[in-house]
């Protein structure tokens, strides 16, 4: 991804521990997108703005036969390298840039877990995806939900500006808003086929880790995951 929307440094580190248990991620995005991945038993998986680290490892424990992963943050990726070990194959990489170092048809699955709505050159990045996946392999992408952004930033629904969100102190997660129908307009235009469309509540876990969040994400709609197929 662009070096500014990146975690780089500090906020990285923050957020490579937030991850391991926030109630959205670790409870809410990921127990969905790991759903939608489905038998990952031998697949060979590129997980694309990996972070830290921890849905290669659990696809790793679900018997992926090769899980890749790139990011923008070296800090995200020693955080990742420390959790997989150092045979992890990661690649600090620029997500707005051509994946050039990755061959053509060589994965089964591509993850991009809350990560699109980072990236400006999107088009180019599905182009990319499209290339590396084989015939037949699937897509799973992940965002914030329209609803939600709307619900926080206010204004216009239909808004696509880029909005800061508050991160900690003194750090901002930058991304771009944008509608359901841009977001699933521009995979279906890439020429990905939608198998399903979910929109994630929190996991029961949740409620004993933060019950005024648990609850709150099994009424408000938060993020919004796709899994869609190559022809």
């Amino acid at each position: 991804m662009r070096a500014e929307t990146a975690y780089h440094g500090e906020m990285g580190e923050r957020f490579a521990a937030h991850a391991t248990e926030s109630v959205y991620n670790a409870h809410t995005d990921r127990p969905a997108m790991l759903e939608l991945a489905g038998d990952v038993t031998g697949a060979r998986v590129l997980d694309l703005g990996c972070g830290a680290g921890h849905y290669a490892a659990e696809l790793r424990a679900r018997g992926a036969s090769r899980v890749v992963g790139v990011d923008g943050s070296e800090a995200l990726l020693r955080a990742a390298r420390e959790r997989l070990g150092e045979d992890a194959e990661l690649y600090h990489h620029d997500l707005e840039e051509p994946l050039a170092f990755l061959p053509d048809a060589s994965f089964d699955l591509v993850v991009m877990a809350l990560v699109y709505h980072h990236v400006e050159a999107r088009g180019r990045l599905l182009a990319e995806v499209r290339r590396v996946l084989r015939p037949g392999g699937a897509l799973l992408v992940s965002t914030t939900h329209p609803t939600a952004d709307w619900m926080w930033a206010g204004g216009s629904y239909f808004s696509d500006e880029r909005v800061d969100l508050p991160f900690g102190e003194g750090f901002a997660i930058t991304y771009r808003r944008m509608t359901v129908e841009t977001f699933l307009g521009e995979l279906l235009d890439a020429g990905f086929v939608l198998e399903r469309l979910v929109e994630p509540r929190a996991a029961e876990e949740a409620r004993r880790i933060d019950p005024e969040r648990y609850d709150r994400l099994n009424r408000d709609p938060s993020f919004l995951a796709v899994r869609l197929r190559r022809p």
